[in-house]
């Protein structure tokens, strides 16, 4: 995703941009756990070999590493590469889904931003 000013990454995935031709960038929520939220405010995220994918009409980010913060609560410990969902509105789901589905396209995450 083009860095906007003022925004800092908290994860980028810099092969992305080597290893795929970037045709569209979205940006999109995620939907995290709040201990997720804890370790990516201390940086704790890899995007590396993650994509995007379409099941049942939804978008959920796959590969995506969010390690548990240590401090946190140690009675609830989610999978530190679970398939988190993305937010989008339907229409781009639609589109999203006839791109990849037609045309072959691949859904790549560039970077992880707050906003």
């Amino acid at each position: 995703m083009p860095q906007r000013r003022g925004v800092k990454p908290v994860a980028q995935n810099r092969k992305a941009r080597h290893d795929y031709f970037i045709e569209e960038v979205l940006e999109c929520g995620i939907e995290l756990f709040g201990t997720e939220v804890k370790s990516l405010r201390n940086g704790a995220c890899n995007l590396k070999d993650s994509y995007a994918q379409v099941k049942n009409g939804e978008l959920f980010v796959i590969g995506v590493q969010i390690n548990p913060l240590g401090t946190a609560s140690t009675h609830v410990r989610p999978d530190s590469v679970r398939t988190k969902k993305l937010l989008l509105h339907a229409e781009e789901i639609q589109r999203l889904i006839g791109k990849v589905e037609q045309k072959g396209y691949t859904l790549v995450p560039i970077n992880l931003h707050w906003k």
